[in-house]
């Protein structure tokens, strides 16, 4: 199975995946793992992003023909809202924002979190491009996340 999701889902931010082969899989986990509770992009995939789009088309697909069936009725699915570019990189003022929009659930990192975030993000040196080094800085996805249901 990992050489068909290298081949067939490639990490390509202008490619997008068979919604059907990752609504399989993406099910296949929820099945095997028993879980209750998935977290994916919106529609607008944070940045525009094709995979993380796709992914969000792939669980919406399965929430609209096969969750609703058991064993998988007790599933809920919450997606991350996209902002715009102007509240994407305002950082920590963007918990005012965030706060006084409609939302099912807001996050807010600790610094503590927010730091191991950035750790984590710097262990992929080869993706640290120029956008992702002002992302690190200043991206309110390291402070704040709000989420709705799906």
């Amino acid at each position: 199975i990992a050489l068909l999701i290298f081949r067939d889902l490639p990490d390509d931010p202008a490619v997008e995946w068979d919604t059907q082969l990752l609504a399989t899989l993406v099910l296949k986990h929820i099945e095997a793992k028993n879980i209750n509770l998935v977290v994916t992009f919106d529609a607008g995939g944070v940045s525009g992003h094709a995979n993380h789009i796709s992914l969000y088309s792939a669980v919406r697909y399965n929430v609209c023909k096969l969750l609703w069936v058991p064993p998988w009725a007790g599933c809920r699915v919450l997606v991350l809202e996209s902002v715009n570019l102007c509240r994407k990189y305002i950082s920590f003022l963007d918990v005012l924002i965030s706060c006084l929009l409609p939302r099912d659930a807001l996050f807010i990192l600790t610094e503590e979190e927010t730091e191991q975030a950035k750790r984590a993000m710097r262990c992929h040196r080869s993706q640290l491009l120029w956008f992702r080094q002002l992302y690190l800085l200043c991206s309110r996805y390291l402070v704040v996340n709000s989420l709705r249901l799906l």
